[in-house]
């Protein structure tokens, strides 16, 4: 069996898992074994019709009250996992699947590979594909454990709807929790999430204070239904929260569309952004690095260029 884990929020189920669906899929199609997605939590039940429709041919079910618990969370996964034979367990990239996916692959002895790209099956087997160095190569990974388990990551899997039986198996996590989350806070609710966001408006040290990001910027990003994303030099100035920081020590994306504005292209900013499908980027510099990866690249004063698209955006959408 190919076993995902689908992570839910209150009956929300993140794209990132639809993503991770999906490739579970395609690699039990290409590896001939059936597709399970086990899901856990308050709300999962509520989730089942929709995890249904990438293709599921069992759905693993248990839903508590209780908050989020790595050790709990992982030992259902686990229990799922032996109980059925997986030969691959797929979880997607969001915070809380890279905090206890290390624990199911420790219960399982499985060799566990983050944040790959691409997947690839040869004479059988699981072969993955991962930037590393900042993102200036590409490891090409094979498992010698009998379990592979790899976390994807975020817009970078094609969704794919399609057929499944669906059937439910409902079942229980024994244990007491050793730690769990007692409270989470959410940041400017109503705003797009920056690791599932397709579009992404992203400022720098160039954007030279706070008021750009809070007015300008964040209006560009609201007429483009987008996420709001920083450099580190913009978060280390205290210009915005370090939420929207993207880079090897903030958040990786691979949004469809990356605005940089003001934003140099230091590599470990290239790190965290450097899968996007189109980069778009403004700055003065003619010589900044991030050209060398922007798809479209804007020599010019952003403070003339976002106004002037503003002003585009209203009227295309008027």
């Amino acid at each position: 069996m190919i076993l995902v884990f689908a992570d839910q929020r209150d009956g929300n189920l993140k794209k990132a898992s639809k993503e991770a669906i999906s490739e579970g899929k395609r690699l039990g199609s290409a590896l001939s074994l059936p597709l399970g997605v086990v899901v856990l939590g308050k709300g999962a039940g509520s989730v089942v019709d929709e995890i249904k429709k990438y293709g599921a041919d069992k759905v693993f079910v248990s839903e508590t009250p209780d908050a989020y618990s790595p050790d709990l969370y992982a030992e259902g996964v686990a229990k799922v996992a032996k109980e059925n034979g997986a030969k691959i367990v797929v979880f997607p990239g969001t915070s809380m699947c890279v905090d206890f996916a290390p624990r199911v692959s420790a219960k399982l002895e499985a060799g566990l590979v983050t944040d790959i790209t691409a997947t690839e099956v040869k004479d059988g087997k699981l072969i993955v594909r991962k930037p590393v160095y900042s993102g200036k190569a590409i490891a090409t990974v094979e498992f010698k454990s009998d379990i592979a388990m790899v976390t994807l990551r975020p817009n970078v899997f094609e969704l794919a709807e399609s057929e499944g039986a669906g059937e439910v198996v409902e079942f229980s996590v024994e244990g007491e929790a050793k730690a769990k989350a007692v409270k989470v806070e959410m940041k400017e609710a109503g705003k797009v999430e920056l690791t599932e966001a397709t579009i992404i408006v992203s400022g720098g040290r160039g954007v030279k204070g706070p008021e750009y990001f809070q007015n300008e910027l964040q209006q560009l990003a609201d007429l483009l239904g987008a996420a709001v994303g920083a450099s580190r030099a913009a978060v280390d100035a205290g210009w915005i929260d370090h939420s929207h920081q993207v880079g090897q020590t903030g958040k990786v994306v691979s949004p469809k569309v990356y605005m940089a504005f003001g934003i140099s292209g230091a590599i470990q900013h290239l790190a965290g952004m450097g899968t996007s499908q189109y980069i778009i980027a403004v700055n003065k510099d003619p010589d900044a690095p991030i050209f060398n990866v922007a798809s479209l690249g804007v020599v010019a004063d952003l403070f003339k260029v976002v106004p002037a698209l503003i002003e585009e955006i209203k009227k295309a959408k008027a």
